[in-house]
């Protein structure tokens, strides 16, 4: 399981979109298959979000610090 601050986008994607993503200590996740870990509750500060009709990951809002999977 990781947690938001450890899951970074890798962009590549239409309009900044992210195709895919880094999970520190894993490597390399495609957005399907994060979206997919997410939605089975695999990463507890994350959550789904369509946009133009494609999902992506993200992270729940965290007013403690700044841990946006771009930042």
């Amino acid at each position: 399981m990781a947690k938001g601050s450890s899951i970074n986008g890798n962009g590549g994607g239409q309009n900044g979109g992210n195709n895919s993503y880094t999970i520190t200590g894993r490597g390399e996740v495609s957005r399907a298959q994060l979206v997919r870990e997410v939605k089975q509750g695999l990463h507890p500060d994350t959550h789904v979000y369509k946009r133009d009709g494609v999902e992506y990951a993200r992270n729940n809002p965290n007013h403690d610090k700044p841990d946006n999977i771009n930042d």
